[in-house]
């Protein structure tokens, strides 16, 4: 018979009993500069990346774990040596097994997830002797053991199955967007204002206020389509959609396309048009350039991005063209998923 989730017997383990728990290593975010190691946050997206930093020694914590947020319970598996903000009581918890590798960590990290569902919270948090003495089920052997070979194994198989869906689908994308893409412009200088008809900023929402939902919630981080949270609040708060989300601050200058309905912080500003997904795609990866022109101490307040200019490619009326930024960012799409079907094989 072959073994599924629903035939296979279960057992409750501690978890202190199946990992060595200990500590992220590491300061606060602002203490680095921009690097290479992963900074691992509390983030409930994005396998809880925050940035890249340039950081070693003591403030580095290995790879081949798995980390668990205390505040939400979260769990990632991390497969590369990381940083995160340590001394708090709020800072990530790491699980390390002799069992542990890819696959049967992200079997893990679910029933992790499924523990901490209703133990986990800002004022309850998911850390300590609560961690420690959590219990979660797991598939087990004919001996009472966690069978980490069939946990391996369901994850390998849903892996594959997903490969392929991706396969079928990348065919028939492709197919549809096929481009053929001159690459002389000539290009020309416009203000933020000419080219957006609305400009304005989010609210300011504190972490603790904050609650549980599905909105996804964007502020200033450089990563995940600026995602920081999924939210449910719907007082004191400003929602968008179908925009551009421009980083004003913290990651000061990092753009994205927003397709979806989210709420903003103040550390957003959101820039909208009548454009469709592939004229703001463009936009947005010229906007990504003043990145270059900001940081920390010097923002882009409402002055500033309103003088702000942005390099657009342009037709024979001197004015932006648009069809050719939407042809040239069908033809990028296209090329990324064909990379991206090699690389899976």
């Amino acid at each position: 018979m072959i073994e599924t989730l629903h035939n296979k017997k279960w057992s409750a383990f501690t978890i202190e009993n199946l990992f060595r728990i200990k500590k992220v290593s590491g300061l606060p975010i602002e203490n680095y500069k921009y690097g290479k190691a992963p900074y691992i946050s509390t983030s409930s997206t994005n396998n809880g990346l925050a940035n890249f930093v340039f950081a070693q020694g003591k403030d580095i914590s290995k790879g081949n774990c798995i980390s668990v947020d205390p505040i939400k319970g979260v769990s990632f598996y991390q497969p590369f040596d990381f940083v995160g903000r340590g001394f708090s009581g709020a800072s990530i918890n790491l699980l390390y097994g002799d069992k542990i590798n890819r696959y049967t960590a992200l079997f893990i990290c679910t029933a992790i997830e499924k523990t901490s569902e209703k133990k986990a919270s800002y004022g309850y948090l998911f850390n300590g002797d609560r961690l420690a003495k959590a219990k979660v089920f797991l598939p087990v052997t004919n001996e009472g053991e966690p069978d980490y070979k069939f946990m391996e194994k369901y994850v390998k198989d849903r892996e594959n199955n997903l490969k392929k869906q991706y396969a079928v689908y990348v065919d028939i994308l492709v197919a549809r967007l096929y481009k053929n893409i001159k690459k002389d412009k000539e290009w020309r200088a416009f203000s933020v204002s000419e080219i957006f008809d609305t400009i304005q900023r989010g609210k300011r929402l504190v972490k603790e206020r904050q609650k549980t939902g599905k909105i996804p919630y964007v502020s200033s981080t450089a990563l995940n389509n600026g995602v920081d949270n999924f939210i449910g609040n719907d007082v004191g708060i400003r929602k968008f959609n179908n925009c551009l989300s421009l980083a004003n601050s913290g990651s000061v200058g990092s753009c994205f396309y927003e397709p979806f309905t989210f709420i903003a912080s103040d550390h957003i500003t959101h820039l909208k048009g009548n454009y469709s997904k592939y004229q703001y795609l463009f936009m947005a990866c010229m906007l990504n350039r003043l990145a270059e022109k900001y940081n920390f101490n010097r923002e882009i307040n409402d002055l500033r991005i309103q003088k702000e200019k942005i390099f657009l490619p342009i037709n024979l009326k001197g004015e932006p063209d648009y069809k050719y930024m939407e042809d040239y960012m069908k033809y990028l799409e296209q090329q990324k998923i064909i990379s991206y079907l090699d690389y899976i094989g």
